[in-house]
């Protein structure tokens, strides 16, 4: 059987008077609400906490070198730019070098170690550059490596020639 519930709803200093018919959903929703004031614990949304470091190049964008979200750190794309935001060097080894020291500066200032990271999306211009790429990168990984994908790019930011993101999660 379909009930009919009236709801009072308040918008914009206005208070009308809506009757609407129950949908399970509706009745979820008043269960939880009953529960509450019974004394059951509500859920709050962790706060997300803004990482940056002037040991990392700044945001190209509107972005943040990295956003933390409880004990889960998300690194946005790093390039191989210095910190004075000039490339480290013209060649993938220069640059994929840059790269990883980047993420890890920023891995750093959230707290987290290149051992928290659980997956990483490593973006490269040219996929012949992936064995360089790749020798560099799993230096830093040399035991229980994160996931990962890695995808050839038509064109990165600045004309890099590689970019890697990664999520973290630390260990308490």
């Amino acid at each position: 059987p379909v009930r009919t519930l009236t709801h009072t709803m308040s918008a914009f200093a206005l208070t009308a008077s809506k009757t609407f018919r129950a949908t399970p959903v509706v009745a979820q929703i008043t269960r939880a609400r009953s529960a509450r004031r019974a004394g059951a614990v509500s859920v709050r949304a962790m706060a997300k906490e803004i990482i940056a470091t002037d040991k990392s190049p700044a945001a190209l964008g509107p972005y943040n070198q990295a956003v933390k979200v409880g004990n889960t750190v998300y690194v946005s794309g790093q390039i191989g730019l210095t910190p004075a935001m000039e490339f480290a060097g013209e060649t993938i080894e220069e640059q994929t070098e840059q790269v990883m020291k980047n993420l890890g500066e920023v891995l750093a200032a959230a707290g987290a170690t290149y051992a928290d990271v659980v997956k990483t999306t490593i973006m490269i211009a040219n996929m012949d550059d992936f064995k360089t790429v790749n020798g560099i990168y799993g230096s830093r990984f040399p035991e229980n490596a994160p996931a990962r994908a890695t995808l050839a790019a038509k064109t990165l930011p600045l004309g890099a020639l590689v970019e890697i993101d990664a999520v973290a999660v630390i260990q308490k």
